[in-house]
């Protein structure tokens, strides 16, 4: 699926694709002044806690797109499970608006632990997501990094020739935009 970014100006967007375009004019937002606080955990309520879910909640509220809630990261991804709308990573093949959920090994947190939506999905098995409390460099906290950044990030094991990126993409949740044929 093209970005929005590629599509011919006399084109009404679909749901899907204003999804990841509210998620790009987010880039750039840094949280605080306190570490977590941000306009996207005071719309969901949970103001001063990680916060990726809540850009997710925030994102989905802008284009009346409804969600299971993701402000739990597990959480959300239970959901999507439980409903039949999820695909594990290494056999998925993900679209724009997909919410890919993360696992980061060596965090010490073993379980999905951040989520973003994928706004372009490219070759060789990566994807192109924008992620709320994120860190623009690799050095950085990925599922707390304070900012929303847009990520290069794969999801499977064979993803490239000359550079290979690890693989933190645990699966994808399949939201049901309207419009989208079953």
């Amino acid at each position: 699926m093209k970005s929005i970014e590629s599509l011919p100006s006399d084109k009404v967007p679909t749901q899907r694709e204003l999804f990841a375009s509210v998620a790009r004019g987010q880039i750039g937002y840094i949280e605080g002044p306190a570490e977590n606080e941000t306009k996207y955990g005071k719309f969901t309520g949970a103001n001063f806690l990680p916060w990726c879910g809540s850009f997710v909640m925030w994102c989905a509220d802008k284009v009346k797109l409804r969600l299971p809630s993701c402000v739990s990261t597990q959480a959300g991804a239970n959901a999507f499970m439980k409903s039949g709308r999820w695909q594990d990573a290494e056999v998925a093949t993900p679209e724009v608006g997909d919410l890919a959920f993360f696992d980061f090994p060596g965090d010490n947190i073993n379980r999905i632990s951040h989520i973003g939506i994928v706004v372009r999905v490219t070759k060789h098995g990566r994807v192109e997501t924008v992620e709320g409390n994120t860190s623009p460099d690799k050095a950085g906290d990925q599922r707390n990094g304070g900012e929303v950044c847009l990520k290069l990030r794969a999801y499977k094991k064979k993803n490239g020739k000359i550079r290979r990126l690890p693989v933190y993409i645990v699966g994808f949740g399949k939201p049901k935009f309207r419009g989208d044929t079953e």
